[in-house]
Parts: C-alpha cells; sequence; structure tokens
C-alpha cells in the first residue's frame, strides 16, 4: 500500500530508462525480491544526471512493474533537437504501460517527439514483435496529459495526435475493426483536454478529464471536468456522415460543489480512481481543485456510475449559433434512434451496427456531444474539503475496505506540497458524522526517511 500510495500520488515522469519490479507485499530484503533488478537512486559518474521520478507503473495480478529500459536512438535524438527542441526534451518519455492480456504489456514512449509503441512479454520483459507507431497513442511531449487501456482487444487511448499538440484526440486502434477518432480540431468535441484517467465498464469505455469549457466562453475561459462515454460496439458513421468517427460520443460536467445559497464550485479534476463500490454501489471518487485564478481550495467528491448514465440518458446541451447562450435540446425533437447510443440497444435495438444509423441522427450527434445536465456527487456534496491553505490536493487513492469489519472507507489524499492527508470519509448522506481528518503525512520530510543501498 505504501508504495503504491507514494508512486501514485507524487510521480511524474522517466526521461532516461529505469528497469524496476516491485513485488506486490514483498519485504526489501525477501528471497522472493532479490531476483529482480533494483534501482538505487540517481546514476553516478558519466551517466545521465536527468531527474528520475517515476510516473507510470501498473499492476498485474500480484507484481507491480515500473519502467522498462527503453532509449530513444540517436537519429531520433538528432531529428527531435532539429526540430527546436532541448536536448533534455529529446529523450523517450514512458507514458503508456498497459496490459494487453496475461502474457504482455502494451508500452509507448515519447522517443524524442517521434512517439513509438512495443510489446514487451510479461514472463521475462523481452521485447515481442516489432515497434509499433505511437501516433494517436501517445503524445509527442512528455508533459502532456494520456490515457490507455484494452478493452475487448482494442486499445483506446485519449492524447493528442500531432507534434504541435493542436489536434486532442480519443482514438481506438487494433483489434477488429477499422480505427475510430474524435473529429478533428472541434471544440464542442474536444477543447484542449487533460486527460486523467479511463474505465472499461459495461458495454462502455468511460473517459475522465478536464477542458476548457465550451459553453462558458461568453463568460471567459473557465475549466470543468469531464466524463466521457463511447459504445464498445461502436463502428463509426456512414460514408456521408461520420466515416471512421465515433457515433456514440457524448460527454457529460462532473459536479463537485459545495451546496449553498450560492454554490461553490471544485471544478477542475485533478485525479479520479477505478470503478469501486461505495456502500454496495458501483462508483469513482475524484479529487478536485478550484479554478487557478480563483481562491485555493480542494475537495473529494463521489459519483455513482448510475448517476452518471442517468444524466446521459437526459436532455443534451446546444448552441444554435456562435453568439447565443447555450440551452437544452427540446427532448421530443430529438431524432430516432437516440443519438449517442449504442447499436443493438435500447431505441437502436434494430440497428446491427452503427453504421446503418440514419444520417438525422449522426448529423445530430456530430453536433450536440454535450449533455444539459451535469452528474452530482453522491450526497450533492464533497466528502472532504481542504481550504485556507496555499497547496492543493492533486492526488488520491481509496481503501474501501477499511477497519476490522471492512466496512469503512478511508482515503489518502495527495497534495502538490509533498503532503498526505488520510481521511476517514463519510460516504453516507444519512450518517450524522462528518468526514474526519485522521492524520496529515509529511511524506517528502528527508529527516524521516533512509534510502537503504
Amino acid at each position: 500500500l505504501k508504495i503504491n500510495l507514494v508512486a501514485k500520488l507524487f510521480v511524474q515522469s522517466i526521461p532516461t530508462s529505469i528497469n524496476l519490479i516491485l513485488n506486490n507485499g514483498a519485504s526489501a530484503c525477501s528471497t522472493d525480491a532479490r531476483q529482480y533488478p533494483v534501482f538505487r537512486g540517481r546514476p553516478s559518474g558519466n551517466e545521465s544526471q536527468h531527474r528520475l521520478d517515476f510516473q507510470l507503473m501498473t499492476k498485474i495480478h500480484d507484481t507491480l512493474f515500473i519502467k522498462l529500459t527503453w532509449r530513444s536512438g540517436q537519429a531520433d535524438r538528432e531529428t527531435c533537437a532539429m526540430k527546436g527542441k532541448h536536448r533534455d526534451e529529446c529523450h523517450n518519455f514512458i507514458k503508456v504501460l498497459v496490459p494487453r492480456n496475461d502474457d504482455l504489456v502494451f508500452i509507448c514512449g515519447t522517443n524524442g517527439f517521434n512517439p513509438m509503441c512495443r510489446y514487451y512479454r510479461l514472463d521475462n520483459l523481452e521485447f515481442d514483435g516489432e515497434e509499433i507507431s505511437g501516433l494517436a497513442r501517445c503524445p509527442f511531449d512528455a508533459k502532456q496529459t494520456n490515457v490507455a487501456l484494452f478493452a475487448d482487444g482494442k486499445l483506446y487511448s485519449a492524447t493528442v495526435a500531432d507534434f504541435l499538440a493542436s489536434d486532442a484526440v480519443i482514438y481506438r486502434s487494433m483489434g477488429d475493426g477499422s480505427a475510430l477518432r474524435t473529429i478533428k480540431y472541434d471544440s464542442k468535441w474536444l477543447k484542449e483536454p487533460h486527460f486523467l484517467h479511463a474505465v472499461d465498464y459495461g458495454d462502455f469505455v468511460y473517459f475522465f478529464y478536464r477542458e476548457i469549457a465550451a459553453e462558458h466562453n461568453n463568460l471567459g475561459k473557465a475549466v470543468y471536468s469531464r466524463v466521457a462515454r463511447i459504445c464498445k460496439n461502436d463502428m463509426g458513421g456512414s460514408q456521408r456522415v461520420l466515416e471512421k468517427h465515433w457515433t456514440s460520443f457524448v460527454k457529460a460536467r462532473l459536479n463537485c460543489s459545495v451546496p449553498g445559497e450560492s454554490f461553490f464550485y471544485f471544478d477542475v479534476l485533478q485525479a479520479i480512481t477505478d470503478i469501486i463500490n461505495i456502500n454496495g454501489v458501483p462508483s469513482v471518487v475524484g479529487v478536485f481543485t478550484t479554478q487557478l485564478n480563483s481562491i485555493p481550495g480542494s475537495a473529494v467528491c463521489s459519483f455513482s456510475m448510475a448517476d452518471i448514465e442517468k444524466a446521459f440518458h437526459g436532455r443534451f446541451k446546444e448552441q444554435k449559433t456562435a453568439d447565443s447562450v447555450w440551452t437544452p435540446f427540446p427532448e421530443e425533437k430529438l431524432p430516432k434512434p437516440r443519438p449517442g447510443c449504442c447499436a443493438g440497444h435500447g431505441s437502436a435495438e434494430s440497428y446491427k451496427t452503427s453504421i446503418e444509423f440514419p444520417d438525422e441522427t449522426l448529423q445530430f450527434i456530430k453536433s450536440h456531444p454535450l449533455m444539459d445536465a451535469s452528474v452530482p456527487s453522491i450526497g450533492d456534496e464533497p466528502w472532504f474539503t481542504k481550504t485556507r491553505v496555499r497547496y492543493r490536493l492533486t492526488a488520491l487513492t481509496v481503501d474501501n475496505t477499511a477497519g476490522p469489519q471492512k466496512n469503512y472507507t478511508v482515503v489518502f489524499i495527495g497534495s502538490e506540497a509533498g503532503i498526505v492527508l488520510k481521511v476517514l470519509a463519510k460516504t453516507s448522506p444519512l450518517s450524522l458524522n462528518d468526514s474526519i481528518l485522521l492524520e496529515e503525512i509529511d511524506v517528502f520530510n528527508q529527516a524521516k526517511y533512509v534510502l537503504i543501498q
């Protein structure tokens, strides 16, 4: 848990290469752990002195994988420098690390602004097969955000697909069927998104991110948190409309706010969990902060998957002209089958594939991906808020089976200042008690920790 917590909360990027595997639950001196390579800190002598702080890791079964050795080639580094990038940016920053199946892990790196991907075998960590283009699967720049996961044998990725980072994309590739993506340069679909997480759940893949709110543009630039949904059986539109593009892409705002006469919003999603059970309800838990130009503040909010789905079954939001305000679209005027639904389900039950959808349905979803209603947090209030401090909370992990009876939820929340808060969460609106701050841990206090060589 401690390894998971520290790595999840405070890791960034790996500019060179580290070969490290940690067995979950094994002590540092155990016989099982000794058979694996060990990272012993910064390199010495004439080796690279770049920051070696971890960003990517993934747990597969009982093993925690953190980075594999894969350096950029000399030609890629030289080309990167010729394009005007600083030499410190022209390394292979690993940005994708996801299991494909029980035998392979899929890894992508920026590779000196020429992203590439590889498969590695899990049994021996050997490179398997040939290198694959990382375009639309991995960002060009280590500072750009991205998410990726395999669902039903296909890779779903969200990143930027060009050198200038102007083409934000949610993309599906590999496996059976043609590749699909979001529309290029359409601010109604994606507007400067910062991708944070993706999950496979039921018939859909969900993406969690924050972006510039297109519906807020008449009031100045603001960041909103989003959840987007895509049907896993989406095959794209017809040759006339949305060919090779998503026909099921819909998105909704995540509302993390303190209720009252005037709502106080925590609009900026920083991190979010996988789907976990909260009081028996499939839910996600996220940490949010205020807008950058606002009073510093942070909050932890939870959202049920049922409430997310309810938002996607509600009314759509539309802007009739470029200068008009956004308003709900009348439900009775929606084309049939309902835009954003999956072929073979619901109102589209008679359609074998999305390619058969009527042009009217496809045209509507092309111009109306945003839902009118936002997703409310469970109980319509945050689990926990932190204000009147200079730092913001930026990461979290949740233990939803804490306590002797495994009936408590404890949240560990990381901050940009290196402080971890341990909170006993109030997960039920009916509870008479508020969430309780149990402990405030200064994780990076060097006086408390000694590096074991």
